[in-house]
């Protein structure tokens, strides 16, 4: 890790790392101390415990993850349909390398955290819920600009959203690779064209 990083800042990146590849459970201060080169003291000094460091790794990687999608190409697009659609496409592409780099430290943790961690449950929901608000004035756009009335919300369907992407890195882990996640985010794809289009837009792309 680049030497100008704080020790909380390297304790930081390390659990985002080390939990995505053991979990939250099987990872060890010890083995975070080790992956972020600084000595236990440092660790308490500015984590109580693990569980103070999980709540914390939640909001830096909430905070990694807005800087990415906040930049990302598909923000530039005009109509918000195709931003929505954008978005799922950069999820797709952004499978790359090995499945703790990919997968979502979030949904590591609260799979194994909600019930026994309820601080780490409910700083994991808030950083899913927040990621997901991001879309939904995109959603509500989409539906504006085509003269939509649906029964559902766009937070609903943003959540979905959510909802589609974290199976499709449980089925990442159990099958050992990207392939079914990025097949999965192609039906998301799919969907929401179906769910968002109107048939005139669907006849002119056919």
């Amino acid at each position: 890790m680049p030497p100008n990083k704080d020790a909380r800042t390297k304790l930081l990146d390390a659990a985002l790392a080390v939990i995505r590849g053991k979990g939250f459970a099987a990872t060890s201060v010890d083995e975070l101390c080790q992956a972020a080169g600084v000595t236990k003291g440092a660790f308490f000094h500015h984590f109580r415990s693990k569980e103070e460091l999980g709540v914390a790794a939640a909001a830096h990687f909430g905070e990694m993850a807005a800087g990415i999608f906040s930049t990302a190409p598909y923000r530039s697009l005009p109509d918000p349909l195709q931003r929505l659609l954008g978005y799922v496409d950069f999820r797709r592409e952004i499978l790359q390398g090995e499945i703790p780099e990919y997968t979502c430290l979030l949904g590591t943790m609260v799979q194994e955290a909600y019930a026994t961690h309820p601080a780490i449950r409910e700083a994991c929901e808030r950083e899913i819920t927040g990621h997901a608000a991001t879309l939904e004035a995109d959603i509500a756009a989409a539906l504006a600009a085509r003269g939509r009335a649906v029964d559902w919300t766009p937070r609903s369907l943003a959540l979905h959203i959510q909802g589609v992407l974290q199976g499709a890195f449980i089925l990442a882990k159990a099958t050992g690779g990207a392939q079914v996640a990025a097949d999965s985010l192609g039906h998301l794809r799919r969907y929401l064209t179906l769910l968002l289009e109107t048939d005139s837009e669907r006849e002119a792309r056919t």
